[in-house]
């Protein structure tokens, strides 16, 4: 099984991403092929979200995508954005591991540093 972030790390990535977007952070899972973990999750909002299938689906879908877009003319990827009715999901990837960060309404430059901040954590946890 993978190694999870150790407890420094989750407070790295927590402080980054409360420090980026504030108030408008949702949730922080990070996850490996083989296990996850919630690191944050906003005070009003309830636990009954299924982060198996989600992890499931983002680590599947990143796996498959990542050797088409490896020839892209648009350079290397970089992160994922998904927009819902009540707010977005942002996906960034290393090749051992990953963290979706949930969170309100965001500019795209704010998606940007947020993607920026805890990829460093991620690229960090790995060397």
């Amino acid at each position: 099984m993978a190694t999870l972030l150790t407890e420094r790390e989750e407070d790295r990535l927590v402080s980054a991403c409360r420090t980026t977007v504030g108030d408008s952070l949702r949730s922080i899972t990070y996850f490996t092929r083989d296990d996850f973990e919630q690191l944050y999750l906003r005070s009003d909002l309830e636990r009954d979200a299924d982060l198996s299938t989600f992890v499931g689906h983002e680590w599947r879908e990143f796996k498959t995508t990542q050797a088409a877009y490896e020839t892209s003319e648009l350079g290397e990827y970089e992160y994922t954005i998904r927009k819902f009715e009540n707010g977005f999901l942002v996906r960034m990837t290393t090749d051992s591991g990953g963290v979706f960060v949930t969170t309100d309404g965001l500019t795209l430059s704010n998606f940007d540093e947020l993607a920026m901040a805890a990829k460093g954590v991620l690229e960090d946890h790995e060397h």
